[in-house]
């Protein structure tokens, strides 16, 4: 690995660059658009509206979501939200121009409404163009308002950051008024025009300060970095109510908070649907796209929640795309192949809406250890989901979905100015309610299923995908069921219920699994999305398919290797869980239907038992799998493996690596040897678990960046016992600088100090040029006993977290072990970290021009930093 020769740009660039652009750049796009219709007095049509719609999906959608991902990898909420969730805008923007356009070119392509032509009789006489172009406008509406307000909301958390993003979020806002405007009233466009020119310089301005920030490493162009206000005037909180939200922990800020953009994600979909539920557009094409791709964004929450380790809201916004999806695609169905009142009588067979009320249900328990808002917001989604009950009078059902819809955006928009302000300020300062039922009650209360209360070992984040898992196979088997003769409409409506679960949200579950470090992988879930695919396929979809003799031949072959796969299967689920051996089996059984009614003999009370057995076991599983995960211990069981698998049960003793307890000082001395003689090592610090490398071994330190697939462009730090250990090499820091470090060490900083020839007196010699860059070296002097005598045996260590690159920090020494240790030589157990997150880096590079700049905000809150150092500064005038 060749040294580095200093920080690189690519270490301080800023997502926002790219995200800015991208917001500027389709507002242009736009704006010409606009200028050109107000200027001719013709309006954009044609190819002319395809092409812009598909600039409009790769730079505001496509580089705009490559912007919200960066930021939320670099710890940034509210640029992470806000990138995304314009990203989803642009994008829907761009695939309405496309219809439009598609439309346009060819009207007969969209004469097959048979619910439009039958509501609107007149819809294709001569003026049927205009009138399908105002569904079109009328959708494009009801999708514009729920973002007006949202980038408003915007808008107003960015001031509390700095002064240039609110001037872009709050033109962006303005400019989505006069669009909306603009669809129906052709000045509001030329209004529109002027501000997305706004957009546009205030984007470059934007851009251009955060570039050279990277490229001079320092703020040169103001409007980042002071806020136009301090989000503390917003409110006040006290200790008594902190520790009433159960809240007490910091949270794992690896990667930035989710929980805004899935609340973010809940206010679009649902407004969208009331507009619909209330007849403003009779047909959902175009609002389909719009919640299609908004149900994608919310996807990516759930994905950053499990890459957080956060078990509830992956499950929980995973379900919410699940439901807004399916719902999304059943109401296309019945907007443009059959009416309401057919639907009405069609509905009456399906049943597979009663599991998602199911599942909305065991998310409200699970909230229950959270704070109000969480449990209030579950509580409203089962009302949704109840509204969409089948059964329900058609008269009704439009009405009552309307309105829960309308409730439930409203709650959704409140929750995510809440989670994106009290993110910010890191600290309840918008109300979100105190925790409705303490942790340890809630455990108590949960813990009734278990039979012994025999301590079983904890499984650390090894069953975060399994409730998504379950959830979708459950949704997929519930709405398999149907009558004996359901009719053609029914099995229209029925396959968005089971391909999109079944499948396509499966296949997301299925990534989840290999990314987890799942025994078996994706083996199961990637399984049975082919099933279900292939269910739906030939059982609901074969009627529009038209499948002939010789290709359902194909299918009953295709079934016989799905028989002998799934036995497969049932050998694995008995090495793993008693529910996932059931589950198999019952769907041993399902195939076994699936076969038969290829070949004409479907024994169909057989089948409906099964699919109803198959759906109860995968609620069970769900509400175990999210239960036990949240608590990192056995509370509802899962049953025990009927096979004992004798290499697990010798790796319960036999590590992949030597494994020793902090207290002891034989194995202090051990993992000493271990790190001497040129070997990697997991231990624990005063914040998270790090891995550690000798000074001594430059190899070493090269290991550490194969071990976690670190960019070799990121410099590693030191870690020495105590600042004593730094006196006796006499660097030349200043007064200021030894007072600063002795008022922050030991402790959870990190400070970056100029290099020099002080680093060979200290120890770091052979490595020199493998930590740091050219020019600087950051520094840990950790608060922590057992770290402190290491480094007192050893002399400084080069250590970085104790992570695959990428992925949430250690909390505990069995994370390292069962992420790292088939490739590190001892891991030092300490049990659970002091800290969820890393320690605060702090440049002091111009410290003696007065100044300090906090480049990473870890444990130690920057404010705090701050006041230590304007304290030491003022002591020493």
């Amino acid at each position: 690995m060749a040294s580095a020769s200093g920080f690189p740009a690519s270490f301080y660039g800023e997502p926002g660059v790219l995200g800015l652009l991208a917001n500027g750049i389709s507002a242009f796009l736009v704006l010409l658009q606009n200028f050109h219709g107000a200027r001719t007095g013709v309006p954009a049509e044609g190819v002319e509206n395809i092409l812009a719609g598909v600039h409009l999906i790769l730079i505001g959608g496509v580089c705009q979501l490559v912007a919200g991902l960066l930021s939320f990898r670099k710890y940034d909420h509210l640029s992470g939200t806000s990138f995304v969730g314009y990203a989803a805008l642009w994008a829907s923007y761009g695939a309405t121009r496309i219809f439009l356009g598609a439309k346009q070119q060819s009207p007969n392509l969209f004469n097959e409404s048979a619910m439009i032509n039958s509501t609107f009789p007149d819809l294709f006489t001569d003026t049927s163009i205009n009138k399908t172009d105002m569904f079109i406008k009328e959708s494009a509406i009801a999708g514009l308002v729920p973002y007006i307000l949202l980038s408003f909301l915007l808008a107003f958390c960015s001031a509390t950051v700095n002064y240039i993003m609110p001037f872009v979020f709050g033109a962006i806002t303005l400019t989505l008024i006069f669009e909306a405007v603009g669809l129906v009233a052709g000045w509001g466009l030329v209004v529109s025009g002027v501000l997305e020119l706004l957009i546009l310089l205030f984007a470059i301005y934007g851009s251009s300060a955060l570039l050279i920030k990277g490229l001079a490493q320092r703020y040169v162009l103001k409007g980042f970095g002071n806020p136009l206000f301090n989000v503390l005037l917003l409110g006040t909180t006290n200790a008594s109510s902190s520790q009433s939200l159960g809240q007490e922990k910091k949270k794992n800020t690896k990667y930035a908070e989710p929980m805004a953009l899935g609340f973010f994600c809940d206010t679009v979909s649902p407004f969208i649907f009331a507009f619909y539920a209330f007849n403003y557009f009779p047909s959902l094409s175009v609002a389909a796209i719009w919640i299609t791709i908004n149900s994608a964004a919310q996807l990516l929450s759930s994905y950053y929640a499990y890459m957080r380790q956060d078990c509830y809201h992956a499950t929980k916004f995973g379900l919410h795309c699940v439901f807004w999806l399916v719902k999304t695609w059943e109401e296309h169905v019945v907007s443009v192949t059959i009416s309401r009142a057919e639907a009405g009588e069609v509905r009456h067979a399906m049943v597979g809406n009663w599991f998602f009320v199911s599942a909305a249900l065991v998310l409200c328990i699970a909230s229950l250890n959270k704070d109000t808002l969480e449990l209030v917001h579950n509580s409203f989604f089962v009302l949704v989901t109840i509204s969409t009950i089948s059964q329900i009078p058609i008269e009704r059902y439009y009405i009552f979905f309307g309105v829960t819809c309308s409730l439930f955006t409203l709650l959704s928009y409140y929750g995510t100015f809440a989670r994106l302000i009290n993110t910010i300020a890191e600290k309840a300062l918008i109300p979100v309610g105190p925790q409705p039922v303490s942790t340890e009650s809630l455990q108590k209360y949960l813990s009734f299923l278990k039979r012994s209360k025999q301590h079983e070992p904890e499984d650390k984040g090894a069953q975060l995908p399994d409730a998504l898992f379950y959830l979708c196979n459950g949704v997929a088997a519930l709405s398999a069921i149907h009558s004996i003769q359901p009719g053609l409409a029914f099995f229209d409506l029925t396959v968005p219920w089971v391909l999109i679960p079944g499948a396509i949200i499966q296949a997301y579950v299925s990534r989840l699994q290999v990314q987890g470090g799942q025994r078996f992988g994706s083996v199961v879930p990637s399984f049975y999305v082919a099933i279900w695919a292939t269910w739906s396929w030939f059982r609901f979809a074969g009627h529009r398919l038209e499948i002939s003799t010789e290709s359902a031949n194909g299918f009953a072959a295709g079934a016989i290797a799905f028989l002998v796969i799934n036995a497969f299967l049932i050998l694995v689920a008995a090495y793993s869980n008693l529910v996932l051996l059931v589950l198999t089996t019952v769907m041993e059984v399902i195939i076994v239907c699936f076969l038969l009614s290829t070949l004409g003999r479907l024994p169909y009370q057989l089948e409906v038992a099964m699919l109803a057995i198959f759906a109860i076991i995968c609620l069970y599983g769900m509400l175990a799998s999210l239960v036990n995960s949240i608590f990192s211990k056995t509370l509802i069981p899962v049953g025990p493996s009927l096979i004992k698998d004798k290499k697990k049960k010798e790796s319960e003793t036999t590590y992949p690596c030597f494994v020793t307890n902090s207290r002891e000082t034989s194995g202090l001395l051990k993992i000493a040897k271990l790190l001497e003689n040129n070997g990697v090592c997991g231990i624990p610090t005063d914040t998270v678990y790090a891995l550690a490398a000798s000074c001594k071994n430059p190899s070493a330190i090269e290991k550490i960046y194969s071990i976690k697939d670190r960019p070799a462009e990121k410099p590693i730090c030191i870690c020495i016992s105590s600042v004593e250990q730094l006196v006796a090499t006499k660097p030349p820091f200043s007064p200021l600088l030894w007072e600063f470090m002795r008022n922050v060490y030991p402790g959870g900083i990190s400070c970056i100090v100029p290099k020099g020839d002080w680093l060979l007196k200290l120890g770091v010699g052979p490595a020199y040029d493998r930590v740091g860059t050219r020019d600087s070296i950051m520094i840990r002097v950790p608060d922590h006993t057992a770290t402190a005598h290491l480094c007192e045996f050893t002399g400084p260590l080069a250590i970085t977290s104790a992570n695959p690159s990428g992925e949430a920090d250690s909390t505990h020494h069995d994370m390292v072990i069962n992420r790292l240790g088939h490739k590190i030589d001892g891991v030092l157990c300490d049990g659970e970290s002091n800290e969820v997150v890393a320690s605060t880096v702090v440049n002091c590079l111009k410290i003696d021009e007065g100044t300090i700049s906090i480049l990473r905000e870890g444990c130690v809150p920057a404010l705090k930093v701050r006041q230590i150092f304007e304290r030491v500064k003022s002591n020493m005038l």
